[in-house]
């Protein structure tokens, strides 16, 4: 048999009650709150939701102090409910989605805002802007029987104590469960898989120093402290 050239890193992991959850795949929704959308200059897309995704290996969690990443000068914060799937789902029902949910968590996007915005301009992908190294925050996972209904549970988020982004989950324009129908008609989604649901009005750019801090009801509260470049 031959050998690996080198070894691979293991799958990173969040914690979910007394076990650990591993992180496989980051899926994320664009455009996924209304007022976010015209906040950047465009409109949601109500036919279907779109999505890019993070690698797994740009996990780290809540409490971290990362370094203000390379080739950029327009860090954005953005503040996101997140979902673990937790049972195989492909082509899912409604009923079908409900039940792959294992819970959900609070996490941040951070986003290379020039370099998405420049890809954006020019119809190119955006994973220079987005699939940054230590750019998706989480906590631990809460069972989707805790949270309950989606709805009415505030999402916030502050920087250095002043609060910039402030709404609720009943303004997601794609609820998860249609995230998930949808999502499944093009993956066949499985347990490791987190699914981040969009983010709210408010974002804007961090520097060196700063202090995110951000919560969901009922959820683990998020804090990201911004070091200095490399």
């Amino acid at each position: 048999m031959a050998e690996r050239l080198f070894e691979s890193p293991a799958y990173p992991t969040v914690p979910a009650g007394d076990a650990l959850y591993p992180v496989h795949r980051i899926f994320c929704v664009g455009r996924n709150y209304a007022e976010h959308a015209a906040e950047m200059g465009v409109e949601v897309d109500r036919e279907a939701p779109f999505y890019f995704m993070k690698d797994a290996q740009s996990l780290v969690p809540s409490g971290a102090t990362t370094p203000y990443p390379p080739g950029t000068e327009n860090y954005h914060y953005e503040m996101e409910f997140v979902v673990a799937i937790g049972a195989p789902a492909f082509n899912a029902s409604a009923d079908q989605a409900k039940a792959a949910i294992w819970g959900y968590g609070c996490g941040l996007d951070m986003t290379r805002r020039d370099l998405q915005q420049v890809a954006r301009n020019k119809q190119r992908p955006w994973d220079l802007g987005k699939n940054v190294e230590a750019s998706a925050v989480m906590t631990a996972l809460v069972p989707a029987a805790e949270l309950g209904e989606i709805g009415p549970q505030r999402i916030w988020l502050s920087v250095n104590g002043e609060t910039k982004q402030d709404a609720h989950l009943s303004d997601l324009v794609w609820s998860p469960v249609e995230l998930i129908q949808h999502l499944s008609r093009f993956y066949h989604l499985a347990p490791g898989d987190l699914i981040a649901t969009g983010t709210p009005a408010g974002v804007g750019a961090v520097k060196a120093g700063d202090v995110i801090r951000g919560g969901i009801d009922g959820l683990p509260e998020i804090e990201l402290t911004l070091g200095e470049p490399e």
